[in-house]
């Protein structure tokens, strides 16, 4: 018997409107952690997400996919070896193989954000 997958969808919460009016500071990042988990203080909350982002990258480092519900997955990937040219000069160069890291967004991202 098949089951169907939940579409995860994020509860809305009220957030502070950051000062400069598109981006967030680390402080103000901080203080809606705090505000939107109900922790007790900005240091608390500053704790919970380094431990989450270590956690993140350990995962990585290892070759894990991270899922992210509601979000999306994060991975690294390896890309293959090509040829690019130099905007400048015109010149042709050899860009070299290397990993990187990917968020695939989510179905539920994508409907929330770019509708």
């Amino acid at each position: 018997m098949a089951t169907k997958s939940k579409v995860v969808v994020a509860k809305p919460v009220k957030l502070m409107k950051p000062k400069n009016g598109t981006q967030y500071s680390q402080a103000e990042f901080y203080e809606a952690v705090q505000q939107a988990c109900a922790l007790d203080s900005k240091r608390v909350a500053k704790d919970v997400y380094g431990a989450f982002a270590g956690m993140i990258q350990s995962a990585l480092k290892k070759g894990y996919r991270v899922p992210l519900p509601g979000l999306g997955k994060i991975q690294v990937r390896q890309t293959k070896a090509r040829i690019g040219r130099n905007p400048a000069t015109g010149e042709v160069i050899q860009i070299p193989a290397k990993k990187r890291v990917r968020l695939t967004a989510s179905k539920a991202l994508k409907e929330s954000v770019l509708k």
